[in-house]
């Protein structure tokens, strides 16, 4: 598979585009007013401790304080461990821990629960208000709700994950062959200080010892040097800023597997090189200067994908489509047959449509950055074999995704429950504001309906009027429709209530506005 990073660096806003095979998989978008604080260390002042949901809030010098979990700050290394599992991972930043600790927030209800349900430890025990503590953000701000922080601190470097405050070694779920697993774990022990952590990521399945050993005393440096900054600034206050979105995609991204990475702009050519050449110099000849005159995104097909991405529906090569809808916390996929109606028997379209839909559904789940429930509505299959089928693709093609995903069997109504971790806001809340005209709801009311509300407006004020002209001001689109497809309703109103009615056409008002004005 042919992988190429596009980077388009303007002046506002940095772009950066994944693509697999010649296709659009991910997209990154960060502007300058508006810039990303994953991965960000600071130094906060605890301002709330809640019992009753086990969390606290913690003032960071943001508009809202984050939000802190309990799991997020306990300090028993060995029951987090127990969370941490065997597969850190270091996606975005990579650290799995992220994610479970995410997912036990999510759903209200601490993870270290006694049989009997109630909590080993309370949130109590470890914070009180007024307390200084060093929170590093695990999520952006998504909707209305604040920032999610943790005081487990990751520090990602080119092969390795740092963590400070916990005694652990992982390895990344993208390592699968057991023999190199075993053999990082066994370095990782024996390099590593006490009461750290390190995880390796997946760039250091090849790597030896001495790489290890130079990436961990970088890691280490750089925290000794965040908590003297910490000893030194007042809180709230920033202590450590993550890499910016080009250097973050070098560290991130930018791997072995990786042809190409394409940028647009000379100034940040030179950077990323420079940047390249001192953390992988090996892959420094794959680092290119964009030069012909058509736009970047252009030329690589981008902005019609991010067109695309705008809509629901999606449609598939086969004739089938997706259609994707999407709420504040839940998302559902339904897979549609479309114009696709097969050579041979209807079980067979089923299961051709299914499967194609399998990938471009995690597709488009990396495009568009959706998180949170995700349901699957597949076209209904009569064998169980084919279900199996389609839940297999799924779960292989998930294994291209970097975000955490949890998968559920798919039922005998065809249906695929599964969650998948947010980090930040999906690409349509970037991309898109809701509509002024329909204030979000994707839907405002027919010329049918707001023509019956006049009606019935007209009929309740009728008797109380005593002049003889009736106004109805409306948007001109409406005060046409009661000219023409109305205006038997308009001449029995005449009729019954001796008025005469005169309808104005007003650009000001909103098609779901009117008003009845009498002279």
């Amino acid at each position: 598979m042919s992988k190429n990073i596009i980077i388009n660096s303007g002046v506002d806003e940095t772009r950066i585009a994944l693509l697999e095979n010649g296709l659009l998989v991910e997209l990154y978008i960060e502007r300058k007013r508006d810039q990303g604080i994953v991965g960000n260390i600071y130094k906060g002042n605890v301002t709330r401790v809640l019992p009753g949901i086990q969390a606290a809030f913690v003032d960071i010098g943001l508009d809202k304080d984050v939000f802190l979990y309990v799991m997020d700050v306990h300090e028993n290394i060995d029951e987090f461990e127990k969370l941490l599992g065997d597969n850190g991972n270091n996606n975005d930043f990579e650290a799995e821990y992220h994610s479970k600790n995410q997912k036990g927030s999510d759903k209200k209800e601490s993870k270290s629960k006694e049989s009997g349900g109630v909590p080993r430890f309370s949130i109590e025990d470890v914070l009180t208000e007024g307390q200084d503590i060093i929170v590093q953000i695990s999520k952006e701000p998504i909707g209305s709700k604040g920032a999610r922080a943790t005081s487990h601190i990751s520090l990602p470097g080119r092969y390795l994950v740092l963590l400070p405050t916990i005694n652990h070694v992982g390895i990344s779920k993208r390592i699968t062959d057991e023999k190199k697993r075993n053999r990082l774990r066994d370095v990782l022990n024996e390099i590593k200080s006490p009461n750290i952590g390190l995880i390796a990521r997946t760039a250091a399945e090849e790597k030896n010892k001495e790489d290890f050993v130079a990436d961990m005393i970088t890691l280490e440096n750089l925290w000794n040097k965040i908590l003297k900054e910490s000893e030194k600034k007042n809180m709230p206050d920033l202590i450590h800023k993550e890499l910016d979105p080009t250097y973050r995609t070098v560290r991130d991204l930018f791997t072995n597997d990786v042809d190409q990475l394409i940028i647009d702009s000379d100034a940040e050519y030179i950077r990323c090189l420079d940047f390249v050449e001192r953390m992988q110099p090996h892959l420094s000849h794959k680092v290119k200067l964009h030069i012909k005159e058509t736009p970047i995104f252009d030329e690589y097909n981008i902005e019609a994908e991010i067109r695309k991405a705008m809509r629901k529906k999606v449609w598939l090569k086969s004739g089938g489509y997706l259609v994707i809808e999407q709420t504040e916390a839940l998302v559902v996929v339904d897979v549609n047959t479309g114009r696709f109606v097969g050579k041979r028997d209807f079980e067979e379209t089923i299961l051709k449509t299914n499967l194609e839909a399998a990938k471009e559904i995690v597709r488009q789940l990396r495009l568009r950055d959706l998180g949170g429930i995700i349901i699957v509505d597949f076209i209904d299959m009569e064998t169980s074999t084919n279900r199996k089928k389609i839940f297999e693709a799924l779960q292989n093609h998930l294994k291209t995704d970097r975000s955490k995903t949890s998968l559920f069997q798919i039922t005998e109504l065809g249906l695929v429950q599964m969650t998948r971790k947010r980090a930040r806001e999906n690409l349509g809340k970037i991309l898109c504001e809701a509509c002024p005209y329909c204030t979000g709801h994707g839907f405002i009311k027919s010329k049918e309906t707001v023509s019956s509300e006049i009606n019935r407006e007209i009929r309740r004020l009728a008797d109380s009027i005593e002049q003889e002209e009736i106004i109805i001001r409306a948007n001109p689109d409406l005060a046409l429709f009661l000219h023409t497809e109305e205006k038997e309703m308009i001449r029995e109103l005449e009729h019954t209530f001796r008025k005469k009615i005169i309808i104005k056409g007003d650009d000001n008002l909103h098609q779901e506005q009117f008003d009845i004005v009498c002279f």
